[in-house]
């Protein structure tokens, strides 16, 4: 009689030696108790990232991690613009200066895969930013408000196409 719970699928495969070797050395230095969590971590980012490339239209929650330098003053400003020009997809930003004239910004972001990338491509276009990554989760934020004129229904599941207006905190 096994004992696995249902809900869990096996699956068996083969690796060259050496990657086998840097996965061990991965599952070891992350504290993780076995391979399978981590390949399950793997594979859940790897999905993420193909359901963005292959469905533009779904919302997506995620980060945006920028490293700048530079003119701070004029860097920081055109950011702050390239984030006015998507208020609906920026949920809030996160800012610290790093050593020397560097800085970090992190961007908590939802809306369309589309309009993420167009953010990341507009962001990227700023002169000084030297470091850009997007991650984001098929999970989305709950919906802080209702939109006006539009019901809240609750009979069926919530949405990944809902609107992200007025869900800035």
């Amino acid at each position: 009689m096994s004992t696995e719970p249902t809900n869990l699928a096996r699956l068996s495969m083969s690796l060259p030696a050496e990657l086998f070797r840097q996965l061990d050395v991965m599952v070891e230095e992350r504290g993780l108790p076995s391979r399978s969590q981590l390949i399950a971590e793997l594979i859940r980012h790897a999905l993420a990232e193909h359901e963005a490339l292959t469905r533009p239209e779904d919302m997506l929650a995620g980060t945006i991690t920028l490293v700048y330098r530079g003119d701070r003053g004029r860097v920081r400003q055109q950011l702050s613009q390239t984030q006015a020009d998507y208020l609906k997809e920026v949920i809030s930003s996160q800012h610290v200066f790093l050593e020397g004239d560097q800085s970090l910004e992190v961007l908590l972001v939802q809306g369309p895969a589309t309009r993420l990338k167009e953010l990341c491509d507009a962001l990227r276009g700023v002169r000084g930013v030297h470091q850009l990554q997007l991650v984001t989760t098929t999970a989305l934020l709950p919906q802080l408000h209702e939109q006006e004129g539009m019901e809240k229904d609750d009979s069926a599941a919530p949405s990944r196409h809902w609107a992200n207006k007025g869900a800035a905190a």
